[in-house]
């Protein structure tokens, strides 16, 4: 059984069991991304970015900085665009959450490959680093991320986590008969997107002036086998819809950091 996300498949058998037993080094630095319109959580979104939407009891993005402050990440790239104004008054230069913020103002229409490119090159200066979309709240560990990406040197590592199937399933015998149902299982046959990345500088060489790094570079890289998965197993949810929002609020109640 292949193990695939929407950019590239590999074999189970190519993952590393032991990511322990890896050599390591700190990736001190995450460029997030959180600029867009997220039109599909309006009316919320009218005149709030989708960063600063409640979840849990406290904003999405608040959730994803106290985990990169956990993992020990120490240096935040903000990208923004929509509504920025008020994501850099909420955050400031990052103190009151432990670490620092800066901030890198791109377009919406830009899409991600222009958020990241503008990034790295204004402020991250680091070989590698983490990368990310600012709409996912997961208790992945960074540092076994970052062993597996420095383990393999690609350009790109993709984490890949598993997904709840959107429609329940019909349980039937060979004879059609039903046996039961399961509603809306975990994919755990497959592996998404995560969204949650460890770029290479490299990846700057590819990277268009505007466009989504996942239509444009990572199909590129993939052809030229730079793009490598690692396989997560552990709690994914991401913040798209209002049912999403419903959903991660009662996850939420009982969430703990990495």
């Amino acid at each position: 059984m292949a193990a695939c996300t929407n950019v590239i498949c590999f074999p189970r058998k190519h993952f590393p069991r032991d990511l322990t037993s890896m050599s390591t080094r700190d990736l001190p630095t995450a460029i997030v991304l959180s600029g867009g319109p997220a039109t599909r959580l309006r009316p919320l979104t009218e005149n709030t970015p989708k960063g600063l939407v409640m979840v849990g009891g406290k904003p999405l993005l608040d959730w994803v900085i106290e985990w990169l402050r956990s993992c020990g990440v120490r240096n935040v790239v903000m990208g923004v665009a929509h509504l920025k104004e008020k994501i850099i008054e909420h955050f400031g230069d990052g103190s009151k959450y432990g670490l620092r913020i800066e901030y890198s103002v791109h377009t919406v229409e830009g899409g991600t490959a222009e958020g990241f490119r503008l990034a790295i090159q204004r402020y991250v200066h680091d070989e590698d680093f983490f990368a990310m979309n600012g709409d996912q709240i997961v208790d992945l560990s960074l540092a076994e991320l970052s062993r597996f990406h420095e383990a393999h040197r690609p350009i790109v590592t993709i984490v890949g986590g598993h997904a709840r199937c959107a429609f329940g399933h019909l349980l039937a015998d060979d004879d059609g008969r039903l046996l039961g149902f399961l509603e809306k299982p975990l994919c755990d046959h497959v592996f998404i997107n995560t969204g949650i990345y460890a770029f290479n500088r490299r990846i700057l060489d590819y990277m268009p002036e505007r466009g989504d790094v996942e239509e444009t570079v990572f199909p590129e890289l993939a052809k030229r086998k730079q793009v490598r998965v690692f396989p997560f197993e552990g709690k994914f949810l991401t913040i798209n819809t209002q049912k999403d929002l419903m959903e991660a609020d009662a996850e939420m109640k009982n969430w703990r950091l990495v």
